[in-house]
């Protein structure tokens, strides 16, 4: 009896120290841990948002600027700004931060301002990256991330990423390959619309694919803790919005599950819960049959993820009684996300026998950021043929091959 419980609590004791060391260490942690060397004696510009925090919520911000042993002179904003507050979209000047007095230098500014002008370099060292990503292409902030690079290159200024999970897990790939015709800020590299890499992985493939024009010096320090198999919930880090409709550990999941679609279904009636408190969470409107929704999108058994009848009143419009159905995930490291924007058009044509593709197009609204966002003009032609949602996925599968050997040699995590 004395053995057995002595037994229990060394496994207990074992199975503690596990869990302790479970927790994911984040690039900016592995830097402090080693003592900053990799920015020391060098002049610092940073780019993050409210995103850019260690294991324990403290800003990298705050880190850096109270560390004798680092120089930071700048920082710069990505789209949401510094802050993380300003709508998607919407241009915002240079600035003084707060807390610090450092110069803010805009990278989402009018003009419009996109990358870093020579005169934001002139003073730096070294561009360091830390702000989480959503690991969806069209999310901006990679976009902005290889385009500093560039300009980096072109000014002989170093880049380092402190590294980060993407939320989405290192494993999962979905979509067509980014058609170069259609590069823009919501999709200019040439990846899948979900690519499974970090940022730090990314970042080498945009070098050493020839992807800029100029290659920075590039550092990437990397996590300690971090499998590919994880998904955000996995990581034992607690989630910072990464922009207002980016709420919690779910809402990449949620952007790439139906942020698509929602550039279809603009001006049908069609939400997809932004502003109604739970962005990109669900699929409603007025016309929209619950239970027949549920019904048919279920009866596709897609691995990992279940579709409940919701209805609710709109908090934007007075008077509007929405339903539809909320995407919920039963096991987030296997539930495809990017194929339930197509499988929910299906159910839409089925269920409520209207078919968005020709909604929008009697609309004479335009397909542009549509295009954009899939990254091509492919997937509008498919639904305009009449290909189901079901077809326009398995498309997909030679791309999705193509680039899985294509990234395999940039993988920083086994």
């Amino acid at each position: 009896m004395r053995f057995a419980t002595a037994l229990l609590g060394l496994t207990l004791f074992c199975l503690s120290q596990n869990l302790a060391m479970a927790r994911v260490y984040l690039g900016n942690e592995v830097l402090a841990m080693r003592s900053y060397k990799t920015l020391q004696g060098k002049r610092v510009g940073l780019l993050t948002n409210t995103s850019g925090v260690d294991g324990r919520g403290h800003s990298i911000i705050d880190i850096l600027h109270k560390s004798p042993k680092v120089k930071l002179v700048a920082l710069f904003g990505a789209e949401h700004g510094v802050d993380g507050k300003i709508p998607a979209g919407k241009e915002f000047p240079n600035s003084t931060h707060r807390r610090t007095g450092l110069p803010i230098y805009s990278l989402y500014g009018p003009g419009p301002v996109r990358k870093p002008t020579p005169k934001m370099l002139r003073n730096i060292d070294c561009l360091v990256y830390d702000i989480q990503d959503t690991g969806a292409r069209s999310y901006t902030f990679i976009s902005t991330m290889g385009l500093c690079m560039e300009e980096c290159g072109r000014a002989g200024v170093e880049f380092i990423v402190l590294d980060r999970p993407n939320p989405l897990g290192g494993q999962r790939v979905e979509g067509l390959i980014l058609n170069p015709r259609f590069k823009s800020l919501v999709g200019q590299w040439k990846i899948p619309y979900v690519y499974g890499m970090t940022s730090g992985e990314l970042a080498y493939m945009i070098s050493g694919e020839g992807w800029i024009s100029h290659r920075p010096k590039i550092s990437i320090v990397k996590m300690k803790g971090w499998k590919r198999s994880m998904t955000w919930s996995n990581t034992g880090l607690k989630w910072v919005p990464t922009s207002p409709n980016i709420p919690h550990g779910d809402s990449p999941m949620h952007y790439v599950s139906t942020g698509v679609l929602g550039e279809l279904g603009a001006g049908s009636g069609l939400s997809i819960g932004i502003g109604e408190g739970m962005p990109f969470e669900c699929v409603v409107s007025t016309w929209m049959n619950t239970d027949g929704m549920a019904r048919y999108l279920n009866s596709k058994q897609l691995p990992g993820v279940r579709f409940e009848p919701i209805r609710f009143k709109s908090r934007r419009v007075k008077n509007r009684i929405y339903s539809g159905v909320r995407v919920r995930f039963t096991n987030r490291s296997i539930a495809p996300l990017m194929p339930i924007n197509y499988h929910i058009i299906d159910a839409v044509k089925a269920v409520a026998k209207r078919d968005l593709f020709t909604t929008r197009s009697k609309s004479g609204r335009s397909f542009n950021m549509f295009d954009k966002v899939n990254g091509t003009d492919m997937i509008r032609r498919d639904l305009a043929a009449g290909r189901s949602g079901g077809q326009i996925v398995k498309s997909w599968n030679k791309d999705e091959a193509r680039f899985r050997q294509q990234r395999a040699k940039y993988l920083l995590y086994k």
